[in-house]
This record gives structure tokens, C-alpha cells and sequence, in this order.
């Protein structure tokens, strides 16, 4: 395995590769003028000028009381406030706790309960949500960022002020930052219940990012399109700060500024989930569509769009399995092609498919992905105050993610769904992930959601929830016609219901519990109430 890294398979990482104060610094000393982050329609940070920031702004959390070990939340969006706060919370030892800026109410309260952390860093415009709600051990919130911050209760509220030079010895550890160290609490999206911290190590985030992103080299520059305050981008950071290479910044993903992002910043490389690539693709067609610098694209999971991406906009394809608590185990890439596909496993990683006893199935049978590692500290290390759910999780010594997935006869393996929303029809199982890229083929159609509501013949019927690109409307029969020419007959909804938007968690992710609660709503379109019946072709 060519990662760019002398490290054997089995062994952890030195400090020196994969503790962030140590890569930072080192690669100020390497290569000072060149571009580490470019902010698009922004400011260009060096890597020595990062260093520089970082440490001022560790100066400033030190001042505030910030020690070795401390948890500290971070509360912003992409930009230099949340990067240099991450780098500078890291460059003290401290944990990065960072939260979602679509966070609120009771979701938001029990992170601040179960972080157990003193200070904040945030944002002002985000402040108010923080007045009635339970902080726990939170007594402070440092600003960051423009504007003013509304009251907040008896929290402490203060606008955080960088130094304008810290000696070269102001910043001391009081002990060394270890590769088993926690560098960060990362909370997960919380679909069906409270989310959980994964306790995210220094050996686990050089493990998921630089290791595994072997097509990524020093003369790229990674596009950051998703939030930082997820796994799912910060491993992108990670692995182009331990690569010696550059990267740019946009706020958010939005469809019409996407492209103008890649050409302005000369980005080679980017991480799309399947649903962004999904909206570039409905975009209308230009004669520029080739016209960019970016040659390597990593969309998942890697569904029916992927290929339609590759053949329009010209590019090489790559994908990743991956989740917070384990370090992309599963890669693929270039010259993929397959929906679903996840991958082959890569060192340190064992994987098997297994049955609801755990005990592994055949080739080619679906069951539940497991993961375990043979490198120390590689997978996560618990869910912060939460050993219930973390020995649950590690059942029988394998993480077990929650997926279905499938291994082929060469050892590749699939993804099919999330084993809660497998949907069981007429005695056939159906994949909402399969049946969801086929509806959002349809012209109409932006995202889509399929779900088993009850059946009066038990088992399951499906609904699928739809929502319409900007200026166009979804007619359900035509939609019913339009699917039973690509699935099979029991796969085609029974129940189509189109709403302007789908119901997300704070990290973006579908609730899909949401709908499967909501039901059968008055608006519901129902294919056999309108007199369109599909069976089983006859082959007598």
C-alpha cells in the first residue's frame, strides 16, 4: 500500500507525523511562503502565517485559562475563525468540541450537558440560543467573528482578542502530546436519538485522512466544500497539512457557486456527498462544464450519479467508506463504475459482514458491516460519558456500523442501506439507498426519500417524499411510469408526497424517522387509489 508514509501497516504513528502542533510546525519550517489555505474571495494564509495565527490565538485561549487536556467548543462556520480556533485549540494539547451552526434547542443543550466543557468559542450571531438552556459546566463564551452577541444568560460573554506576538517560549506543554491523545470530540448527527462524542484520537484522524487519501499528493489543492465542524472534512485538512499541500475554503456548498470556487482557487481534488453531486448534475448543462482545474473527485456513497458526474464534467473518480468512529477502512479509486460500491478493505483493517448473531455470511448475502483494527488507537476510543452505547458498539471486540452491506466474489464490498431502513415488500427486500438514486434520476426531481410505511397486507408499502427542482412540479403518476421502466415492480412507491423541503439533523443528515412517523399525511399521493396497479411480468 503506497500511502506516501514509511509507517508499517500494524504500528501507530509517530507523534511527529500525526499530532497536529508538531505537523504544523514542521511544515512552517519546510516550506514558509507557500500557500497552506486560501480562503475563496478571501485571504491566502502561508504556512508559516498560519503558525504565526495559531499561535496567537492559543496565546489568547491560555490567557483565558485554557490547559492541556481541556475541552473546548468551538461554535462557528468554515472560515479562518474556525480553522485557526481548531489548529490553536489543538496546539495547546486541549480537545477541539466543535458544534454545528444549525444546532438549537434540546439537540444543542445536551451536547453543551455532555461535553462537560468550561469555555466556548463562537460565533455572535449564534450566542442567543444559548440563553434558557441548561449549559452544564459552560461558563464562558469568547467571540469570534463579526458583530455583536446578544445576551446569553449568567454565561460570561467576551470578544476573544489575539496577541499581536507571543515569545517563542510562552506556549509549553506539560507533557508531551501523544498519538493516543484525544484530539477531538466529534458529536454524530443524532438520527434516532441523543448523538453521541466520539472521542477522536491524534492516530485515528492521521489514520482516516492522510494514510487512507492516497490519491491526494503535495501538488494538490483539496477544495474544502463541507463543514469542519464534521469528520467528513476535517480529515481532508488533515491529510493536506501532513501531505505538505494546499488547500481552499468555501462557507457552505451552494450549487451556482460551486464551480466559480474551483476555478477561482485552482482546486485538483474535492470530497462530494452523493446529494451535491446530485445538484451540480441538475444544474443546467454550459459549455464551460469541462472547463476547471479539478481532476480527482470523491463523491459518496458513490451512486447512480457518479458516473453521469465523471462523463460530464471529465473527471477521475475515487470514494471512501467511512464514519466518525473508524478511519475510512474501505477505499476505491480511479477507474470505478459500480453504484455502491465501498471499496476494497486496506491495512490496518479486517472487515466482515455479518448476521445478527455476528456471525459472517456467505459472499454476495447482506448483513451488517464490521470493523475492527489491527493498529492500536485507529478506530475511536468511546463516546464521551456514554460506555452503555460504546460497549453496545464494540460487541464481540468488532465495530459495528449499522450498515447493510454486501462482499462480492472478488472482495469488494457494497453498500445497499442502513439496516433500519431496509424496506421489506411482498416478501422482497428493497434498498431505499438504490430506489432513492433511481427517483432522483427523474428530471424533477432534487432529493428524494423512501421509506416503508404499513401495509393492510403486512410487511411494508413504500412512500417515497419528494422534493422538485426550482421551477418544475412532480407529477406522481408520471414519476410511477418513469420508475417502472428502471426497478423492479414491487420496488415502484405505492405513496408519493412532494414538500418543498426534507426534514435534516443539524449535520444535514436525513431524519428519516421523521417521515416514517409523519405516515401516510393528507397529501399523500396513492398509485393504487388512482387505478395504477404494476405485477410481476409473466414469463409463461
Amino acid at each position: 500500500m503506497d500511502t506516501g508514509f514509511d509507517i508499517d501497516a500494524a504500528a501507530v504513528p509517530p507523534a511527529s507525523e500525526c499530532v497536529l502542533r508538531h505537523l504544523l510546525e514542521r511544515r512552517a519550517r519546510e516550506r514558509p511562503v507557500q500557500d497552506f489555505v486560501r480562503f475563496w474571495r478571501g485571504e491566502t494564509w502561508s504556512y508559516a502565517g498560519t503558525l504565526d495565527r495559531v499561535r496567537r490565538r492559543a496565546a489568547a485561549l491560555r490567557a483565558a485559562g485554557v490547559r492541556q487536556g481541556d475541552r473546548v467548543l468551538c461554535w462557528m462556520g468554515n472560515g479562518p475563525e474556525l480553522l485557526v480556533s481548531w489548529f490553536a485549540v489543538n496546539y495547546l494539547g486541549a480537545v477541539y468540541v466543535p458544534i454545528n451552526t444549525a444546532a438549537r434547542g434540546r439537540p444543542l443543550g445536551h451536547v453543551l450537558q455532555n461535553a462537560d466543557a468550561r469555555l466556548m468559542i463562537a460565533h455572535p450571531a449564534l450566542v442567543a440560543r444559548l440563553d434558557g438552556l441548561a449549559h452544564g459546566a459552560l461558563r464562558q463564551v469568547l467571540l469570534a467573528g463579526p458583530g455583536e452577541a446578544a445576551a446569553a444568560g449568567d454565561l460570561a460573554v467576551s470578544r476573544l482578542v489575539d496577541p499581536a506576538a507571543v515569545p517563542d517560549d510562552a506556549l509549553a506543554l506539560d507533557r508531551p502530546i501523544e498519538p493516543w491523545d484525544v484530539q477531538a470530540i466529534m458529536y454524530t448527527s443524532g438520527t434516532t436519538g441523543n448523538a453521541k462524542g466520539v472521542l477522536f484520537s491524534y492516530a485515528q484522524h492521521w489514520t482516516m485522512g492522510p494514510e487512507a487519501m492516497q490519491a491526494i499528493g503535495a501538488d494538490d489543492c483539496c477544495l474544502i466544500a463541507g463543514p469542519i465542524f464534521h469528520c467528513g472534512s476535517t480529515l481532508y485538512v488533515y491529510a493536506m497539512l501532513a501531505k505538505g499541500g494546499r488547500m481552499a475554503m468555501i462557507p457552505e456548498f451552494r450549487t451556482a457557486e460551486f464551480w466559480p470556487a474551483v476555478r477561482e482557487t485552482g482546486s485538483t481534488v474535492v470530497l462530494l456527498l452523493g446529494v451535491m453531486a446530485s445538484f451540480l448534475l441538475k444544474a443546467p448543462a454550459a459549455p464551460d462544464d469541462r472547463e476547471h482545474p479539478l481532476r480527482k473527485v470523491y463523491i459518496v456513497p458513490f451512486g447512480e450519479d457518479a458516473r453521469a458526474f465523471r462523463d460530464r464534467f471529465g473527471v477521475e473518480l475515487h470514494t471512501v467508506y467511512n464514519m466518525t468512529e473508524i478511519s475510512s477502512p474501505l477505499i476505491a479509486g480511479p477507474g470505478i463504475d459500480e453504484p455502491g460500491l465501498a471499496g476494497t478493505p486496506r491495512e490496518p483493517f479486517e472487515l466482515r459482514v455479518v448476521d445478527a448473531n455476528d456471525v459472517e455470511v456467505p459472499a454476495g448475502t447482506v448483513g451488517e458491516l464490521t470493523v475492527r483494527s489491527h493498529r492500536p488507537w485507529a478506530l475511536f476510543s468511546g463516546y464521551y460519558r456514554n460506555p452503555e452505547a460504546t460497549v453496545a458498539a464494540l460487541r464481540n471486540g468488532w465495530f459495528h456500523t449499522g450498515d447493510a452491506f454486501r462482499v462480492a466474489a472478488d472482495g469488494r464490498f457494497f453498500f445497499v442501506d442502513r439496516l433500519k431502513d431496509v424496506i421489506r415488500r411482498r416478501g422482497e427486500n428493497i434498498s431505499s439507498f438504490e430506489l432513492e438514486a433511481e427517483i432522483t434520476a427523474h428530471p424533477a426531481i432534487r432529493e428524494a426519500v423512501a421509506v416503508a410505511v404499513p401495509s393492510a397486507d403486512g410487511e411494508d408499502e413504500v412512500l417515497a417524499v419528494v422534493t422538485p427542482v426550482e421551477g418544475r412540479a412532480v407529477d406522481p403518476a408520471e414519476l410511477t411510469g418513469f420508475l417502472a421502466d428502471r426497478v423492479a415492480h414491487y420496488m415502484v412507491p405505492r405513496y408519493v408526497r412532494v414538500v418543498d423541503d426534507l426534514p435534516k439533523t443539524a449535520s444535514g443528515k436525513l431524519q428519516k424517522h421523521v417521515l416514517r412517523a409523519d405516515g401516510l399525511t393528507p397529501d399523500t399521493w396513492d398509485r393504487e387509489a388512482a387505478g395504477l396497479r404494476l405485477k410481476r411480468e409473466s414469463l409463461a
